[in-house]
């Protein structure tokens, strides 16, 4: 080694953003251990490589005892003061022990070394950039399928988009585009993993924010999102700017932003509704676009009595639940949904009462 291997250390130093000192020290620790396993040595030894020369050495060391009771490792005060009188017990005695032919695995280590810190450096500039990018949503390549799991291309790394993750009935075709969001990344010994999805609700508010300004500038808010991936999704929007509209700013002019988002999502139909400080507006709203008549709340458990006309009660509903279910993750309350004759029938007095008290929509 010599100083044109210093300065190639230096040039990898200022690349890949580590530090020299940190790679001198890796690679000493690494001629250390292949000294050991070359020659056999079972005595306590170190290597230090010359700062200035690039040269490296091998010592023995040994400590200072009264009495040798192995002489691979400890030296006699006596002996260790004839080499230098200011020697006293416990000090240690150096001595250098550097193999003649050791400058062929002395090179072959240090490349080894400094090819795996490059590696764990590149590795550390990938997981710290996705790190900070939990919860974005990233625009990818797929490059294959492994086990039902699609690996995308990002750049200098893959994410996994797990079948869990995965839209039903979705095709993820090779070489094709497609936007994910990152739901977590691991470190790991053989580099990040990142785990990306296509059904997190994130998703869905992401690519609005992407597709609406007034999002973005904060004119508008993005209060919930509810969504069965593949078919259906409501999201509540809020604005405290009077002459806002958020829903028809989310709409967009002649429906292109919200077009957009479901084009990427593959169809999924969207609810755009405005939330409302008032729970039964904001219930009666989460329903859209089935018609409600009235709101019967009770705060504390959180349970909401919906009435709907007679007709709009398997809207109100949906295929399977589906819109009631949706209406109960966005809006937080569990929703009792009933038609006005089976208001009537089951609770006659309660719908007297009610029955003047209409939910506008």
């Amino acid at each position: 080694m010599n100083t044109d291997f210093l300065d190639a250390l230096r040039d990898i130093e200022k690349e890949k953003g580590i530090e020299l000192e940190v790679l001198l020290e890796a690679i000493e620790a690494a001629l250390l251990s292949a000294y050991r396993r070359n020659f056999g040595s079972s005595q306590n030894a170190r290597v230090e490589i010359d700062r200035d020369t690039g040269d490296f050495k091998v010592y023995a060391q040994r400590t200072v005892v009264e009495l040798v009771e192995d002489p691979r490792m400890e030296i006699l005060l006596e002996e260790a003061q004839k080499i230098d009188p200011r020697y006293e017990l416990e000090d240690i005695v150096e001595n250098e022990v550097t193999p003649s032919n050791f400058g062929r695995i002395a090179a072959q280590t240090a490349k080894q070394v400094v090819v795996q810190r490059i590696r764990e450096a590149e590795r550390n500039i990938v997981y710290e950039e996705f790190a900070n990018r939990e919860g974005d949503i990233v625009n990818g390549v797929v490059q294959r399928t492994e086990q039902k799991n699609v690996l995308i291309e990002l750049g200098k790394t893959e994410a996994i988009l797990a079948p869990t993750e995965q839209i039903p009935g979705e095709k993820y075709p090779q070489g094709s585009r497609v936007k994910t969001y990152i739901v977590e990344v691991r470190k790991t010994t053989k580099g990040p993993q990142i785990f990306v999805s296509r059904t997190h609700p994130g998703l869905l508010k992401r690519l609005f924010e992407m597709e609406v300004p007034e999002l973005q500038e904060g004119i508008i808010d993005l209060i919930s999102v509810s969504r069965e991936a593949g078919q259906r999704a409501k999201i509540a929007v809020y604005s405290e700017e009077e002459n806002v509209d958020p829903v028809g700013a989310c709409v967009g002019p002649q429906g292109m932003r919200v077009q957009s988002i479901v084009n990427e999502l593959q169809g999924e139909k969207i609810d755009i509704i405005s939330w409302d400080a008032d729970p039964s507006k904001y219930i009666a709203s989460s329903l859209s676009p089935a018609k409600v008549v009235a709101v019967e709340i009770w705060e504390e458990e959180k349970v909401a009595r919906v009435i709907v006309p007679d007709y709009q009660l398997s809207l109100a509903i949906g295929k399977e639940g589906q819109n009631a279910r949706l209406a109960a993750k966005l809006t937080g309350w569990k929703i009792d949904i009933k038609s006005e004759s089976q208001m009537a029938e089951l609770f006659p007095d309660e719908y007297k009462e009610l029955f003047h008290d209409q939910v506008e929509n």
